[in-house]
């Protein structure tokens, strides 16, 4: 599905935006984060190293916010129209917070660090400050699972993917 959705992106703002912009602009969303920027720089034929910079810093740009704003907002959202999404955002973190609950920190870093689908920094962020937990400390375990997570999309797309010719 990211790979879907990155193409999307790519193929409706080629020419329009710059390619770092593109991969920029994927890497800050829900959903597609860093593997979808470095899907992005990889299908318009970027070099590795600056798709990943990219990629990565486009990731970790809303994290803090996530950390430290969002049980303040999802609490002003239930009293909108919007409180239906937000409980589901609230079930979605809960199902998701396993790992978390039982490793705490190392669970934080292994749910952000194996790019899974479901998995990832925003998902992290948010399982993090729903369960109470220090941002100081989660922030940096956040930045490390993001590079982890890099390095290895980074591996399957423009080694694995890249020797093959695709």
């Amino acid at each position: 599905m990211a790979e879907t959705i990155a193409n999307w992106f790519v193929t409706t703002f080629e020419g329009t935006l710059a390619r770092e912009w593109i991969v920029f602009l994927v890497s800050l969303l829900p959903i597609l984060e860093l593997r979808g920027g470095i899907i992005a720089g990889f299908a318009m034929n970027m070099e590795w190293l600056p798709t990943f910079i990219i990629s990565y810093i486009g990731n970790i740009v809303p994290i803090p916010f996530i950390l430290l704003f969002i049980r303040y907002i999802f609490k002003v959202l239930k009293k909108t129209p919007m409180r239906k999404v937000v409980e589901w955002c609230e079930r979605r973190a809960d199902q998701k917070s396993e790992q978390i609950r039982k490793y705490a920190y190392w669970g934080v870093f292994l749910f952000v660090a194996v790019p899974l689908p479901g998995t990832g920094a925003w998902m992290g962020a948010l399982i993090s400050a729903l369960l109470g937990m220090d941002p100081k400390k989660t922030f940096p375990v956040i930045m490390l699972g993001v590079l982890t997570a890099g390095i290895i999309v980074s591996v399957l797309s423009f080694g694995l993917l890249g020797s093959l010719g695709l």
